[in-house]
C-alpha cells in the first residue's frame, strides 16, 4: 500500500491519501475527545504531537502541535497503513459517517439567497478546500453577514483569514449583492 502526502497552507496540517475512499459522504472531524468515534482516529491522537483528526472522501489530515513532521509523519503513515491493512472499520460500531451538522440560521425572507450562498460553496469552494486537506460549510445568514464553518487544514490556519475575506468573501459578494461580510464560527 502506498499513501501519498501533500502539504496544505496550514505549516501545522499534512494530506494523507491512502490511495482508496475515506468516507464515502461529507466529512468528520475528530479531537482527542471524540476520537473514540474511530478506530483510526484514536490510533493517530496515540501519536504524541497529534492535535487534529480530519477525514474527507479520499483523504486524513492530521493536525500538529509544534513537534517536527520529520518525527511525526512516520508514525501517521505507518498508523494509516496498519489500519488499512487490517481491514478494520473506519468508524466504531453505530456511528454513522460524516459530521452531525450544527443547524444553520437565516431568516425565512432570505431562503432564496441562502439557497444561491449555499450553492456556490457547494460547488466553488468545497472543492478547491478539499484539495487543500479541509472544508468550508454554511452555518448561517444575519444581516448580510454570511457564517461559514471551517473544518480539517482550514480551522487555524494561517491564511484562512485571506481565504474567507479574499477569496470567498468577495465571490460571494460577486454573485450574491446582499453579502457584505463573511465569517467564521
Amino acid at each position: 500500500m502506498f499513501i501519498q502526502t501533500e502539504t496544505t497552507p496550514n505549516p501545522a496540517t499534512l494530506k494523507f491519501i491512502p490511495g482508496r475512499t475515506v468516507l464515502p459522504s461529507g466529512t468528520m472531524e475528530f479531537s482527542r475527545d471524540s476520537a473514540s468515534r474511530s478506530p483510526l482516529a484514536a490510533k493517530l491522537f496515540d501519536i504524541s504531537g497529534v492535535t487534529g483528526v480530519f477525514y474527507g472522501s479520499d483523504f486524513v489530515t492530521v493536525t500538529k502541535d509544534d513537534s517536527d513532521w520529520q518525527h511525526l509523519k512516520p508514525a501517521v503513515l505507518g498508523a494509516i497503513m496498519e489500519h488499512y491493512m487490517s481491514g478494520a472499520p473506519l468508524l466504531a460500531e453505530g456511528e454513522v459517517e460524516g459530521d452531525d451538522e450544527a443547524e444553520e440560521f437565516f431568516n425565512e425572507a432570505d431562503a432564496e439567497t441562502v439557497a444561491t450562498i449555499k450553492d456556490l460553496i457547494e460547488t466553488r469552494v468545497r472543492p478547491a478546500v478539499a484539495n487543500d486537506g479541509g472544508d468550508i460549510t454554511f452555518r448561517g445568514f444575519k444581516e448580510g453577514v454570511v457564517y461559514l464553518d471551517m473544518k480539517g487544514s482550514c480551522a487555524g490556519c494561517p491564511s484562512s483569514t485571506a481565504t474567507l475575506k479574499h477569496g470567498i468573501q468577495n465571490l460571494l459578494k460577486h454573485f450574491v449583492p446582499d453579502v457584505v461580510e463573511v465569517r467564521p464560527m
